[in-house]
């Protein structure tokens, strides 16, 4: 990082600017993780290998993985931070805040942004590829449930209870799912929708829906009407 004086501000002052090497590791990055979704969306990200990837963007295959592990991670990097950021508004919530609470503040206002996201090109085209590789697919289940399992252990941790105690792992399992379910929604509409705002209030309102079951619990949920029971194929 470089410091330099600021013209302006009080006697002193300093501003804070990413270096030049900083700077150079970021354009790497993004130059790497858009060649390969412009691979990705041309050829399916399961035909297309590391070492082709590194030979479109110029650098060499370890490059590659020094910026990002793992092959799917070339497309699942900004839903890893996303899932940090979720995991630690969650924890550094006031006292006496409820993890519902916290967890409902952090999605819906984090909304807008899904909904632009999801709304551009190269993240619909990125929907598409997710939906037509196995490989991608059984990558994000692996995520969320990576994070299911953080939360879970948070939970259980803040209550007093074993890492592996029910009631923590019910509770997580039940918000991921909600983030899980707003996930493969948002897709949806992006891919034959609405876009921008109204997509935005549609996710929050779907959002809204469903954390207010949560809210309210769910042992009035779902009870089976005789007219269901007799739809029901023998």
């Amino acid at each position: 990082m470089s410091r330099q004086k600021c013209s302006g501000c009080y006697p002193g002052a300093v501003i804070t600017e990413p270096g030049l090497r900083g700077r150079k590791k970021q354009q790497t990055r993004q130059l790497i993780a858009e060649t390969a979704l412009r691979l990705f969306a041309r050829s399916g990200f399961d035909s297309v290998t590391v070492s082709q990837i590194a030979r479109a963007a110029n650098v060499s295959e370890g490059t590659v993985f020094n910026y990002f592990p793992t092959k799917e991670s070339l497309v699942y990097h900004r839903m890893e931070d996303y899932e940090t950021a979720l995991l630690d508004a969650v924890r550094q919530r006031q006292p006496g805040e409820p993890v519902l609470t916290a967890f409902r503040r952090f999605v819906i206002e984090r909304s807008p942004a899904i909904a632009a996201a999801h709304a551009d090109k190269i993240v619909t085209t990125a929907a598409r590829m997710i939906a037509a590789s196995a490989a991608l697919r059984a990558r994000e289940r692996e995520i969320i449930d990576s994070y299911t399992q953080s939360l879970a252990e948070a939970i259980a941790e803040e209550t007093g209870k074993p890492p592996d105690d029910s009631e923590a792992w019910v509770a997580a399992n039940a918000l991921m799912g909600v983030h899980r379910a707003m996930i493969s929604y948002a897709r949806r509409r992006a891919l034959d929708g609405p876009s921008g705002d109204d997509l935005a209030a549609e996710i929050q309102s779907e959002t809204e829906r469903a954390l207010s079951r949560l809210g309210r619990g769910l042992g009035d949920y779902a009870i089976l009407s005789p007219a269901s029971a007799a739809r029901r194929t023998p």
